[in-house]
């Protein structure tokens, strides 16, 4: 079974919303941070957004204000909502589960969601 799993993404024109989820299971969740990577073709895998949970949320600057990250315990899913969508933001979106305390210790990757947003 795998650890974590993203789901969600899709084509999109400039402009446009879209929301992608990360499922995780077989660890423990109310307790583990979570983050959303992005890697646009041909470039690194750049930070976009975590929650941590007792902490405030982080988001890069290149987000600030168009995207959220959101949690549901209950459901084990993360979820990273998107608005105002550009061109840039185009790229594979990565769900890291991770926790660095503590037992379990764990950091667990999914396999990523395509995001394309047209022009």
């Amino acid at each position: 079974q795998v650890p974590v799993v993203e789901s969600g993404g899709g084509l999109v024109q400039a402009g446009g919303s879209l929301r992608v989820s990360c499922l995780v299971s077989g660890v423990p969740f109310s307790d583990t941070t979570i983050a959303w990577y992005r890697q646009a073709p041909g470039q690194q895998r750049e930070f976009i957004a975590s929650d941590t949970p007792g902490s405030t949320t982080k988001y890069a600057d290149s987000v600030k204000g168009r995207f959220t990250i959101s949690r549901d315990n209950g459901k084990r899913s993360a979820y990273l909502q998107m608005i105002s969508l550009k061109p840039e933001d185009t790229g594979d979106y990565y769900c890291n589960a991770r926790k660095s305390f503590g037992f379990p210790q764990f950091n667990y990757w999914g396999p990523g969601t395509q995001v394309t947003v047209s022009s």
